[in-house]
């Protein structure tokens, strides 16, 4: 078991503590490995009523993967640079198909893999220092961890959004957009948990959320709330251009704000991300979109604009990314193509679409 993550009991409760605060608890595959060990064990525990993921720290329960290792493995052509999302994508289904109530703490940060860990989960609990996104875009990836599954279900376009842009939202938006269930306030979270783990017998996922509920607040309006009938005239194209162009006709300051984000991000990923959250819409499932996503990841790896975001981000540091191509117009569709007709192997090979 990794000492990234420490495993805890609280009554009934089970906790699973994300413990990589100083790098705000990114995602490295020891810890995927540990967390699903962990939930695998816990289902033949009777002792153990529910699962409560959090993260060590005030600043996130989690900033996505750790980009900084896949950079490095995808450089040197590692052949096993793939598997830290062969083991991902197969947490985040089980995740949402767990048969024990699985409350996450969605406290601070929560972003890419973080996602993928909460928004899949069934008793999802934000705070006031809640900040959410799925901002690969602007790092020459796309929305994974089944987000192409999970966005298309927001209102309206909010989902398209989310994923083109990576705009963070706050705990209201991220309830608004279907990625979280419940406010409650970050002083009151450890009480909380000490009532989930009070919770005795057969503590279902009814008594769990009955029990969420006695701590939760309400929420303000949210900014895609808000701005939702500008969202929704904007984003419901099928190609980049147009969403640029309709929001260059649009008055105020979300339009243009939401345009100018746009335009720095990866041209490429744009295109690609809006394909994949299309496709979502269509699917039959989770499944078929991680699939899908798994497709699309080993592709990037083959590509510039990971390591140049990555680079610009995180390594220089100089947030200042050249994008190849540079411009939509030079993006092919045969590229984006190549994104998701490669054949790389099945991540759930028993699991029918």
């Amino acid at each position: 078991m990794s000492d990234e993550v420490i495993l805890d009991r609280v009554g009934s409760a089970a906790v699973i503590r994300l413990n990589r605060p100083k790098a705000l608890n990114s995602l490295n595959l020891p810890m995927v490995r540990a967390i699903r060990e962990a939930m695998e064990q816990y289902l033949d525990d009777a002792s153990i009523q529910a699962v409560i993921l959090k993260g060590e720290g005030e600043r996130g329960l989690c900033a996505g993967g750790d980009i900084r290792v896949l950079y490095d493995m995808g450089k040197r052509s590692d052949p096993e640079a793939t598997r830290f999302w062969r083991e991902e994508f197969p947490l985040n289904y089980a995740i949402s198909h767990y048969p024990k109530p699985y409350v996450v703490l969605m406290d601070g940060i929560t972003m890419g893999g973080g996602v993928g860990l909460s928004a899949h989960g069934r008793h999802r609990i934000v705070t006031e220092r809640t900040r959410l996104a799925m901002p690969e875009t602007g790092i020459g990836y796309f929305p994974d961890v089944g987000a192409t599954w999970l966005l298309p279900k927001a209102p309206g376009e909010v989902g398209t959004w989310m994923g083109l842009t990576g705009i963070e939202v706050d705990a209201a938006g991220a309830i608004y957009a279907g990625l979280a269930d419940t406010l409650v306030p970050s002083d009151r979270l450890d009480a909380l948990v000490e009532a989930i783990g009070a919770l005795s017998g057969e503590a279902d996922d009814g008594s769990v959320e009955a029990t969420i509920a006695r701590f939760s607040v309400q929420t303000t309006e949210s900014a895609p709330e808000k701005n939702r009938p500008v969202i929704d005239r904007c984003f419901g194209f099928d190609r980049v251009e147009d969403i640029l162009e309709a929001l260059a006709d649009e008055d105020g300051e979300f339009a243009a704000t939401t345009r100018d984000t746009m335009l720095k991000r990866s041209p490429t990923s744009l295109k690609l991300t809006l394909r994949l959250l299309r496709a979502g819409r269509q699917s039959s499932g989770l499944v078929e979109c991680l699939e899908r996503e798994f497709g699309a990841g080993v592709e990037i790896l083959r590509n510039h604009d990971f390591y140049e975001g990555v680079r610009a981000a995180i390594i220089d540091k100089d947030r200042n990314p050249q994008w190849s191509p540079a411009s939509l117009d030079e993006v092919q569709a045969e590229s984006i193509d190549a994104y998701l007709g490669g054949k790389h192997g099945s991540l759930f090979p028993d699991h029918r679409l």
